[in-house]
């Protein structure tokens, strides 16, 4: 009898510890999902906004804030680098990468690389001895600081080359670098505040009031620039909208698509309490082509603009964010649209409308 008993309790102590064992395993694997969860519905900390985007040749995203520094983004983490690791300026103004691997981060005050791990400044000297265009070499590009002239590295040297001013321009004009782009034949277009910049390689050709075809109450102010593949210049401009550079024929974009319409105002937290702001396509700081050709304007007040060729769509972001202004538009290797906004965040295109990526 006692053997009996004995034999039970074995059976009831061996089940209670299988029935434990198998708790513990089903504890564990929802502990590893949810740490798996955790990491890739991890966010972007900026909140200053997200003034550039680079994916890699890694397929790792960089993201350039407003002014908390720059982050790296290897698919599981977020790694954040500032001015105490090494970075010029916590304002970041663009990111790329070289042949050789090596990223390049833009500050306000001087350009970055960043390579195994490392990062090394490159300050910008604006007072450097100013030389010729054509005894310079190189494919990389900076702007670096608001003066009059545009940095070319050569591999070895930052050289900063000044542009050529057109004629009869207010000496208090700001030529500092808004937008950089290369077109099919590798002309390298340079957006300014005051004027439109091209080089080709021998000669650096001025786009100025005259050139760009505008009237003498149409104040240049031009915050973004893009090469598109069809080989069009559209260059987006802060009050007067877009301007339209196809071959030899230059046209007011915004104006013959009748979205240069009036400011209107606003209830506002402002000591007045209204703001007026822009509803149409006038103040335009970033521009980008999607997978399938079209054409996308990002304004300070309005949203979005895509363009198909025939007829301009605006959108909305996201409604609950304070301000709709997006910094930079960026098309990755997966062919997704991604939008870096003033607010913070990075939104993506889903083909109707958008949702929060980082």
């Amino acid at each position: 009898m006692n053997i009996k008993i004995e034999l039970i309790y074995l059976i009831f102590i061996l089940t209670l510890n299988f029935s434990c064992s198998e708790n513990k395993k089903s504890v564990k694997g929802a502990d590893n999902s949810e740490f798996v969860r955790t990491l890739e519905n991890d966010t972007l900390k900026f909140t200053s906004g997200i003034r550039a985007i680079f994916q890699d040749s890694k397929g790792n995203y960089w993201f350039g804030s407003h002014n908390e520094g720059v982050c790296n983004y290897d698919g599981k983490t977020f790694k954040y680098y500032t001015t105490n690791d090494g970075l010029q300026d916590n304002q970041i103004r663009s990111i790329q990468e070289d042949k050789n691997g090596i990223i390049w981060i833009v500050t306000a005050r001087g350009v970055n690389s960043y390579h195994g791990g490392k990062l090394t400044s490159y300050t910008t000297e604006f007072n450097s001895p100013k030389l010729d265009w054509n005894t310079t070499t190189g494919n990389l590009w900076f702007y670096a600081g608001e003066e009059d002239g545009i940095n070319r590295f050569d591999g070895i040297n930052m050289n900063y080359l000044v542009f050529p001013k057109p004629d009869n321009i207010d000496p208090y004009n700001s030529f500092g670098v808004t937008g950089i782009s290369t077109d099919k034949e590798e002309r390298v277009w340079i957006a300014t505040y005051s004027a439109l910049f091209s080089y080709d390689g021998e000669l650096v050709d001025v786009f100025g009031h005259e050139k760009l075809n505008l009237e003498e109450n149409e104040q240049i102010h031009i915050r973004s620039v893009l090469a598109d593949s069809k080989g069009r210049i559209w260059i987006g401009n802060n009050g007067i909208g877009v301007i339209l550079k196809s071959g030899d024929s230059t046209i007011h974009f915004s104006k013959e698509k009748g979205k240069l319409i009036p400011m209107q105002e606003f209830k506002s937290n402002t000591q007045n309490g209204h703001t007026t702001k822009n509803i149409g396509l006038q103040s335009v700081f970033a521009i980008e082509e999607d997978n399938e050709g079209n054409i996308w304007f990002a304004d300070r007040d309005s949203g979005v603009w895509k363009y198909n060729g025939e007829s301009l769509t605006n959108f909305t972001i996201d409604e609950k964010l304070k301000s709709q202004m997006v910094w930079d538009i960026y098309l990755d290797k997966n062919k997704t649209l991604l939008f870096g906004m003033a607010d913070g965040g990075v939104y993506k295109f889903n083909g109707q409308s958008f949702d929060k990526r980082f």
